[in-house]
Protein backbone atom coordinates (compact mmCIF):
# COMPACT_ATOMS: atom_id res chain seq x y z
CA UNK A 1 0.00 0.00 0.00
CA UNK A 2 1.92 3.33 -1.24
CA UNK A 3 -0.76 5.62 0.14
CA UNK A 4 -0.50 5.40 3.53
CA UNK A 5 -2.78 7.50 5.20
CA UNK A 6 -1.48 10.96 6.25
CA UNK A 7 -1.86 9.88 10.56
CA UNK A 8 0.44 6.83 9.88
CA UNK A 9 3.75 6.07 8.89
CA UNK A 10 5.02 2.52 7.89
CA UNK A 11 6.89 1.43 10.35
CA UNK A 12 8.49 -1.69 8.93
CA UNK A 13 7.86 -3.34 5.16
CA UNK A 14 9.94 -6.12 4.43
CA UNK A 15 9.99 -9.34 2.27
CA UNK A 16 11.35 -12.58 3.14
CA UNK A 17 11.56 -16.16 1.64
CA UNK A 18 10.67 -19.39 4.14
CA UNK A 19 13.25 -21.77 4.64
CA UNK A 20 12.48 -24.87 2.43
CA UNK A 21 10.05 -22.70 0.11
CA UNK A 22 10.26 -20.12 -2.92
CA UNK A 23 7.09 -18.38 -1.71
CA UNK A 24 8.03 -14.89 -1.17
CA UNK A 25 6.21 -13.85 2.13
CA UNK A 26 5.48 -9.62 3.10
CA UNK A 27 5.33 -7.99 6.61
CA UNK A 28 4.41 -4.92 7.01
CA UNK A 29 3.69 -2.46 10.39
CA UNK A 30 2.20 1.01 10.38
CA UNK A 31 2.29 3.07 13.62
CA UNK A 32 -0.59 5.74 14.39
CA UNK A 33 1.30 9.12 14.72
CA UNK A 34 -0.11 9.22 18.60
CA UNK A 35 2.21 6.00 19.49
CA UNK A 36 -0.63 4.46 20.76
CA UNK A 37 -1.65 2.02 17.96
CA UNK A 38 0.60 0.02 15.97
CA UNK A 39 -1.17 -2.19 12.90
CA UNK A 40 0.22 -5.32 11.39
CA UNK A 41 0.23 -7.40 8.18
CA UNK A 42 2.20 -10.77 8.47
CA UNK A 43 1.56 -14.18 7.68
CA UNK A 44 -0.52 -15.49 9.97
CA UNK A 45 1.94 -18.52 11.28
CA UNK A 46 3.82 -15.26 12.30
CA UNK A 47 1.73 -15.59 15.72
CA UNK A 48 1.26 -19.38 16.09
CA UNK A 49 -2.01 -19.91 13.63
CA UNK A 50 -2.18 -22.86 11.75
CA UNK A 51 -4.21 -20.64 9.40
CA UNK A 52 -2.60 -20.33 6.18
CA UNK A 53 -2.49 -16.38 4.92
CA UNK A 54 -1.96 -12.96 6.15
CA UNK A 55 -3.03 -11.85 9.67
CA UNK A 56 -4.03 -8.64 10.54
CA UNK A 57 -3.25 -7.42 14.31
CA UNK A 58 -3.50 -4.29 16.09
CA UNK A 59 -1.54 -3.37 19.23
CA UNK A 60 -2.69 -0.48 21.86
CA UNK A 61 0.10 0.95 23.77
CA UNK A 62 2.97 -0.77 22.16
CA UNK A 63 5.69 -1.45 23.68
CA UNK A 64 4.43 -0.44 27.53
CA UNK A 65 3.63 -3.04 29.93
CA UNK A 66 -0.40 -2.50 29.25
CA UNK A 67 -0.13 -2.83 25.72
CA UNK A 68 -2.47 -5.31 24.20
CA UNK A 69 -2.44 -7.25 20.79
CA UNK A 70 -6.00 -8.05 19.03
CA UNK A 71 -5.99 -10.00 16.01
CA UNK A 72 -8.83 -7.97 13.75
CA UNK A 73 -8.86 -10.51 10.75
CA UNK A 74 -7.09 -13.54 8.62
CA UNK A 75 -7.16 -13.52 4.86
CA UNK A 76 -5.39 -15.55 2.12
CA UNK A 77 -3.41 -13.32 0.59
CA UNK A 78 -0.70 -10.23 1.63
CA UNK A 79 -2.80 -7.67 -0.83
CA UNK A 80 -6.31 -8.20 0.87
CA UNK A 81 -4.88 -7.97 3.64
CA UNK A 82 -3.53 -4.43 2.69
CA UNK A 83 -6.47 -3.93 1.87
CA UNK A 84 -8.07 -4.27 5.33
CA UNK A 85 -5.22 -2.46 7.06
CA UNK A 86 -6.27 0.77 4.94
CA UNK A 87 -9.79 0.30 5.51
CA UNK A 88 -8.85 -0.07 9.59
CA UNK A 89 -6.50 3.03 9.82
CA UNK A 90 -8.94 4.93 8.24
CA UNK A 91 -11.80 4.28 10.07
CA UNK A 92 -9.36 4.62 12.93
CA UNK A 93 -8.07 7.91 11.66
CA UNK A 94 -11.47 9.21 11.38
CA UNK A 95 -13.28 8.54 14.84
CA UNK A 96 -9.76 9.16 16.84
CA UNK A 97 -10.31 12.12 19.32
CA UNK A 98 -7.51 11.49 22.03
CA UNK A 99 -9.89 8.05 23.18
CA UNK A 100 -8.23 5.49 21.76
CA UNK A 101 -9.96 2.34 23.10
CA UNK A 102 -13.62 3.60 21.93
CA UNK A 103 -11.67 4.15 17.83
CA UNK A 104 -9.98 0.89 18.58
CA UNK A 105 -13.60 -0.73 19.13
CA UNK A 106 -15.37 1.22 16.91
CA UNK A 107 -12.94 0.17 14.32
CA UNK A 108 -12.41 -3.54 15.30
CA UNK A 109 -16.30 -3.93 14.70
CA UNK A 110 -16.38 -2.76 11.62
CA UNK A 111 -13.49 -4.48 10.09
CA UNK A 112 -13.71 -7.79 12.06
CA UNK A 113 -14.20 -11.61 10.54
CA UNK A 114 -17.68 -11.70 11.17
CA UNK A 115 -18.10 -15.37 11.19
Amino acid sequence: MDDVPSEWEIETARSYTQAHSDRELQYRTYRHESDDLRVKVAPASLDGSDHPGYALTATSYPGLDCSETIQVRTVLTFDRCERIADRFMRLFSASYDGRLEEALEYTYQRTRDHR
